[in-house]
């Protein structure tokens, strides 16, 4: 199939950007059917607030807990359940 380079609109900010002849090779290739609806700024910006950004996605939730080896007040990505110690970001890299 020849391709050619195609003028799309961002879907996001509305700019036009260019979905080029190599681009739409390497979509066919991965068995993508739909162009894409957003330029490369619009895809990293949307990219990083999905890595913790915003929007909630990418977000741990963080529980608060009590070292158990030194007593100190620490925060950790798991709800402490009390059968297992919970170690501070210092006491556990150690």
């Amino acid at each position: 199939m020849a391709y050619e380079d195609i003028i799309l609109q961002c879907a996001d900010c509305g700019c036009e950007f260019e979905f080029t002849v190599s681009e739409q090779e390497f979509y066919a290739s991965k068995g993508l059917v739909n162009q894409p609806k957003r330029c490369k700024p619009c895809r990293g910006a949307r990219k990083s607030s999905s890595r913790g950004g915003g929007g909630g996605y990418g977000q741990k939730r963080m529980y608060d807990a009590v070292c158990s080896n030194c007593g100190c007040d620490a925060q950790v990505p798991f709800k402490p359940s009390g059968d297992r110690p919970v170690l501070c970001r210092n006491c556990f890299t150690r």
